[in-house]
């Protein structure tokens, strides 16, 4: 199986997923609240900037990415950094 290759090129939705990878793949329990906060934020604030466009088909995958990396990172700190 191939990896995946995470530069800015081969991320569907860069505005986002870079911070929501840098927070999955941070290791140092005291950076990951930061970096779990930071992506929450960037993901928040794109979905901020899609409710001001009209309901589009075209943004339904992106929209669907976001919520599914927003439970992600709900999983993510229950359970490394015990929050409940």
């Amino acid at each position: 199986m191939a990896e995946e290759d995470s530069s800015p090129s081969s991320l569907r939705y860069p505005a986002w997923q870079r911070a929501y990878e840098a927070a999955l793949l941070e290791l140092d329990r005291k950076k990951l609240l930061e970096r779990v906060h930071t992506a929450e934020a960037v993901i928040f604030n794109r979905l901020q900037a899609l409710v001001q466009i009209p309901d589009s088909p075209e943004h339904a995958p992106e929209r669907q990415a976001m919520e599914d990396a927003l439970n992600a990172l709900r999983v993510l700190k229950r359970n490394k950094l015990n929050f409940p």
